[in-house]
């Protein structure tokens, strides 16, 4: 601790970063698995190369176990300075190293490659492998917000609306809302993974000239398209082929910005609504507890909301970083000076982000302690003033809607003035003691039923019940006993455990 700044280039483990530095998918993205990630690529170029006739079999093995040598990832990044990209160093340091091997199968590194072939096709291999994490992440949130949606669809709690109680709700529609959410982000996460990360083959300008010329020179019939090169080179990484070169059509890296960006905002969503919840003095959820989370370096009594706290930063800070993607969409001629180099840093902070934060809502969801009769207890706070809605609905079959409105929202000062229950105000005031006004109350189950907000609901179970049978959960009946089950194990378990 001696003041002095640190030489060297130091390590980036995601101190300032916390909701990346812990999850798993972190290891899928630091530097050396992008370059391990390039090796793969070159060693898929020659492997289908070598399916067309254009290099021969003996070179793969070679380059292969020179590949899985590692390489100084420091160098490599001073070195990329020269050319403003690292694959120049990265291929010069492979070629190297098959080399001094065999010299004769060095000839055959990169052979009719470009950079951007090889790091635009390693970060799109390393994208597919996050993004597969995410998935599994999103389906244990959907099974947990299914469960948490089952469970409570006839938990009655305060809807909010521009942060004040509305009318009743129930856990169950909040939790449902969530699951929906995240199936639709699922969705659109599928899409990507299934069409949107191409490899990328094209060559100094996109022509795939070079491959050609080489497949030439080995005697491969002209008659045999370069482009056939794309297809065996893509099975080789499990990945989609183009229709054509993509350097400088950047609608792929777009796409993974659109989606973390979607896939965390809606995370982020549930985290805001866990994080209103979970204030002292709403106290309606509670993250799942473990020893040394949520404490101030100050105050020792303090549970704070960490989770939620860690997503929502994430969700923040992705959009601005998806954006530059989008921006990146610009980019001039058959390769761009500068816009190409723009996406790097953004795609590994949005997949960074977007892994942590998928990782943390599953932990957040799938231990969420629901304060059931805390939320009860919340909804009596207006004496009743949040079934006001109901009344004026009631009562304007027999007086005026307008004057109706008008009438309660005097009596719901008064009660506030008076330090009342709006309902006690409600039953006696001398407008509503006409014989008319009684009969029709009376007609509606009397008071005590009008002011109850668990008999106003509306269509909250049968929302649920739309969402769990989405997601393959049928809900039994529409009682207040109303059972559910699960449908042909569509969501193994659902409703009898969590996930871990």
């Amino acid at each position: 601790m001696s003041g002095q700044p640190p030489t060297g280039a130091g390590v980036d483990a995601g101190l300032l970063a916390p909701v990346w530095a812990g999850p798993s998918a972190a290891d899928l993205l630091t530097d050396e698995a992008y370059v391990r990630a390039m090796a793969e690529v070159e060693v898929a170029l020659l492997r289908a190369q070598c399916h067309l006739g254009i290099v021969p079999q003996w070179v793969i093995p070679v380059v292969a176990a020179a590949a899985d040598t590692a390489l100084d990832v420091t160098a490599l990044a001073a070195a990329a300075r020269g050319a403003a990209n690292p694959v120049v160093p990265f291929v010069e340091a492979l070629t190297n190293q098959v080399r001094a091997v065999d010299p004769a199968a060095a000839e055959y590194v990169h052979r009719g490659g470009t950079s951007q072939d090889i790091l635009d096709t390693a970060t799109m291999l390393i994208a597919g492998r996050v993004l597969r994490v995410v998935r599994a992440d999103l389906d244990a949130i959907v099974v947990a917000s299914a469960a948490l949606a089952a469970d409570h669809r006839l938990t009655p709690m305060a809807g909010r609306t521009l942060t004040q109680h509305a009318v009743p709700i129930t856990f169950g529609v909040k939790a449902a809302g969530w699951c929906n959410s995240v199936l639709d982000a699922r969705e659109r996460l599928d899409a990507v993974l299934a069409t949107g990360l191409p490899v990328q083959l094209g060559g100094a300008a996109g022509t795939l000239a070079a491959y050609a010329e080489y497949a030439a020179l080995a005697g491969v019939p002209p008659t045999d398209s370069p482009l056939s090169l794309v297809e065996p080179f893509a099975r080789e990484l499990g990945m989609t082929a183009p229709v054509v070169p993509w350097h400088s059509l950047r609608a792929p890296v777009a796409g993974i910005g659109a989606v973390t960006s979607l896939v965390t905002g809606t995370l982020g969503k549930v985290a805001i609504d866990v994080q209103g919840m979970a204030r002292t003095e709403v106290g309606e959820v509670a993250e799942p507890a473990r020893a040394g989370r949520g404490v101030s370096s100050a105050m020792p009594q303090k549970r704070n909301p960490v989770l939620a706290t860690l997503i929502v930063s994430a969700a923040r800070q992705v959009p601005a970083h998806a954006m530059l993607l989008h921006q990146c969409l610009l980019a001039e001629d058959e390769r761009s000076a500068g816009g190409w180099h723009a996406e790097w840093y953004p795609m590994r902070e949005c997949l960074r982000l977007t892994a942590g934060a998928s990782a943390t809502a599953r932990e957040l969801l799938g231990g969420l302690e629901v304060r059931a009769d805390r939320m009860r207890h919340n909804l009596t706070l207006t004496g009743g003033a949040v079934v006001a809605e109901r009344i004026n609905a009631v009562l304007s079959q027999v007086l005026d809607r307008g004057e109706v409105k008008k009438l309660l929202g005097r009596i719901a000062r008064s009660a506030v003035r008076q330090g009342r229950d709006f309902g006690d105000v409600l039953v006696d005031d001398p407008e509503l003691q006409t014989a008319s006004v009684q009969a029709t109350v009376a007609e509606a189950g009397g008071w005590e039923q009008l002011l109850d907000p668990s008999r106003y609901l509306g269509a909250s179970a049968e929302i649920v019940g739309v969402v769990l049978r989405r997601c393959g959960v049928a809900v039994v009946g529409a009682g207040g006993d109303a059972a559910t089950r699960a449908d042909d194990g569509a969501v193994a378990g659902v409703l009898r455990s969590r996930p871990a």
